[in-house]
């Protein structure tokens, strides 16, 4: 199976960590593991003296969790909806009854930031919800002109960075970001199952709110003191991401990202060569989105006989492709010549 949506394909001896029996989680060598775990992200990163929580969860509980302890801790909130995922801060905002103020944003647009800055100065938000890739799309939004803007306005930047991650240059100290949220099945090119939460240290002087159980922000980081989580984590996951941190802090941030853009850059000579469009107008190295203007209506379906898996959109005709994980030119080559022959019939 080659599979070219998110995770992508993973290496045969990290899958292989999964298969193994599961060790306590309640003992001093996983709370070792752990506080490497976190002590690794903050450095990929470029956090070096924030948080990092640990969630048995997938991205999304992630976001809940910031909306619930931290953004409605604040106040009023400033969203930019520019998509399926985007549209999910404003529906957690809505569901945790916090008031904010949408601007939306058109299918794989960038944002008109001088537009931005007059709404933020006349909203006037405590916390900026945005993401850094619109991953619905492929459109990636300039988080060094939002953070300016966030600092210009003295408003609180929570960026979800769930596809850009070790994907895309991002520093959250240099950016000046509060708060990031990822998660295991994108970047980090493991199985989906765990949710990250980066703090800075100006995040950890919040007096968080206490409206969610499980995703207690204080509960969390006690637990996180002794390398641990309140609840059941998902132990072999967290051994596989240590894995994963332990060989991308070899290899660095830089030559990640190198690796990453390669492989993005050139799927998108493929686009070209085979007259699909690439909609977004600054994409992401994470995927490539494209439009297949004819024969798509059972795309996906005839990839999959061929054991090849890529990304559907709720837009007809559009789909993405991940750069994450094994991938080569000879895999994208005869991934392209997949679709071509498919739409072809």
């Amino acid at each position: 199976m080659n599979t070219y949506a998110f995770p992508g394909n993973i290496e045969d001896d990290i899958l292989s960590i999964a298969s193994q029996q599961i060790p306590y989680m309640r003992t001093a060598w996983f709370s070792g593991l752990m506080k490497e775990n976190e002590a690794m992200l903050l450095q990929l990163i470029d956090q070096p003296d924030g948080r990092v929580m640990f969630f048995t969860a997938s991205g999304t509980a992630a976001m809940d969790a910031v909306v619930s302890n931290y953004a409605a801790a604040l106040g009023k909130a400033f969203v930019i909806d520019g998509g399926s995922f985007g549209h999910r801060w404003v529906e957690l905002c809505a569901y945790h009854q916090l008031e904010a103020d949408v601007m939306e944003v058109p299918f794989a647009c960038d944002i008109d930031y001088d537009e931005l800055e007059e709404r933020v100065a006349t909203s006037q938000p405590r916390v900026f919800l945005c993401q850094h890739h619109e991953t619905s799309s492929g459109q990636k939004f300039n988080l060094e002109r939002i953070s300016a803007i966030c600092r210009r306005h003295d408003v609180s930047l929570v960026v979800d960075v769930i596809s850009t991650f070790l994907a895309d240059e991002l520093s959250m100290s240099r950016l000046g970001i509060d708060v990031c949220i990822t998660s295991t099945q994108k970047g980090l090119n493991l199985p989906p199952g765990a949710a990250l939460v980066f703090l800075s240290p100006k995040a950890l002087q919040v007096n968080f709110l206490h409206k969610n159980y499980y995703l207690d922000f204080q509960d969390n980081l006690k637990n996180l003191e002794r390398g641990q989580t309140p609840f059941s984590p998902a132990t072999t996951l967290f051994m596989q991401l240590h894995e994963r941190l332990r060989r991308d802090t070899a290899l660095g941030v830089e030559k990640l990202i190198a690796q990453t853009a390669e492989k993005a850059h050139y799927f998108r000579t493929l686009c070209r060569k085979y007259g699909w469009e690439v909609p977004a107008q600054v994409p992401s190295n994470a995927i490539t989105g494209f439009f297949v203007r004819q024969g798509y209506e059972h795309l996906c379906d005839k990839l999959q006989e061929k054991g090849i898996y890529i990304m559907p959109n709720a837009v007809k005709g559009f789909f993405r492709v991940s750069h994450m994980g094994v991938q080569s030119h000879a895999d994208l080559d005869q991934l392209a010549a997949a679709i071509h022959q498919a739409t072809q019939s």
